[in-house]
């Protein structure tokens, strides 16, 4: 049976990898992010079952652009991706203001906007909510702690989520990756020296790959998953025990 699959962050990375799962298994998918271009070449990639929808999930009006391009459909599966760091280093009020702003919005306010934009269409019963978090939440990671913490608070809200949905058989889990090198995110920190030190921390003495975390997502979008909800699933390799 084929099913409705809405991905933030759907360009790049995560994201696309997390969408291309589950349009290689027939999957209806809708990629959602802010560059057109990046997401027109990833759904190509795709087939014919994937769609791109160019919305800024930072804020209501973007939100409203996925809402309406659903409409009445019901989703099956929603995938909070979206994500990445504005934070260097603050040396003054305005810009520590400016990063931890920019990190919750960019981190936590594009999965909260996109779950209550198509919170009547989650289907139910069976419908999935899947955060991306980071170990970054366990570790206080970040320049100023504005990323860490963006992803630490979206611990609470998955846990308020899955008691939320629980009535309409609607599960909630937030993944946390732990290195995953081939992403946009660590920008021009990645060199050999970056990646040993991260690849050293995990038990496994490797990096992580997106099929790592795409599958984690495939298997708790699942009907096998069925009876995991509120959940924080370490995919890091051991960099990081427990939740």
């Amino acid at each position: 049976m084929t099913r409705r699959i809405v991905v933030s962050g759907g360009g790049s990375g995560i994201g696309q990898a997390c969408a291309q799962w589950f349009a290689a298994r027939g999957d209806e998918v809708f990629i959602v992010g802010r560059r057109e271009q990046k997401l027109k070449d990833a759904a190509g990639t795709m087939g014919a079952n994937a769609n791109f929808i160019v919305a800024d999930l930072s804020n209501v009006s973007g939100a409203q652009i996925v809402r309406d391009r659903i409409g009445s459909a019901k989703v099956d599966v929603i995938i909070c991706a979206a994500g990445g760091t504005a934070a260097k280093t603050p040396t003054d009020l305005n810009e520590i203001d400016y990063e931890w702003r920019a990190d919750i919005d960019q981190n936590l306010m594009t999965s909260v906007l996109l779950v209550e934009a198509l919170r009547e269409n989650i289907s139910r019963p069976g419908g999935r909510i899947i955060g991306i978090g980071s170990i970054g939440a366990q570790l206080g990671s970040g320049y100023g702690g504005s990323y860490g913490a963006a992803k630490a608070a979206m611990h609470g809200w998955i846990y308020w989520l899955a008691q939320n949905l629980a009535e309409g058989d609607v599960t909630a889990n937030l993944v946390n990756p732990g290195f995953i090198p081939d992403t946009e995110f660590f920008g021009e920190r990645m060199n050999e020296d970056f990646r040993k030190v991260r690849v050293e921390r995990s038990l496994l003495k490797r990096a992580g790959s997106l099929e790592d975390v795409a599958d984690t997502v495939g298997f708790l979008a699942s009907k096998e998953a069925g009876y995991i909800t509120g959940q924080i699933i370490g995919v890091s390799g051991g960099t990081v025990f427990g939740r």
